[in-house]
């Protein structure tokens, strides 16, 4: 199985950014796609952002422009940076790999 540790949530302002990272237990150079998922109290869970080994990105309209994913292969780690965050954004941010067990997440609050 895949192992996942997502760090890098906390609370933030109106307008501020976090950087969330992902640590995965096998190469991320391996990976063919690998996407972010939030999950809010009671609402369902959806994907926010992937990229593809190809470099290939995709955005929820909703955080187009706001947010960026990336891999940094020399530490083997998948990244989200969230630029003008907004309460909206608040919710379990997870990372994900096709087909595979999920993480803990880390927790993103906006205060409004």
């Amino acid at each position: 199985q895949v192992q996942f540790v997502e760090s890098g949530g906390g609370l933030v302002q109106i307008g501020g950014s976090l950087r969330l990272s992902c640590s995965v237990s096998v190469s991320i150079s391996s990976i063919r796609t690998i996407a972010w998922y939030r999950q809010a109290p009671g609402k369902e869970r959806e994907a926010v952002a992937r990229i593809t080994t190809d470099g290939r990105r995709n955005y929820l309209d909703s955080v187009e422009g706001r947010f960026t994913v990336s891999i940094d292969i020399a530490n083997n780690t998948f990244n989200l940076q969230m630029n003008s965050l907004k309460p909206d954004d608040t919710a379990t941010y997870y990372c994900q790999i096709p087909d595979t067990d999920w993480g803990q997440g880390t927790q993103v609050t906006v205060s409004s």
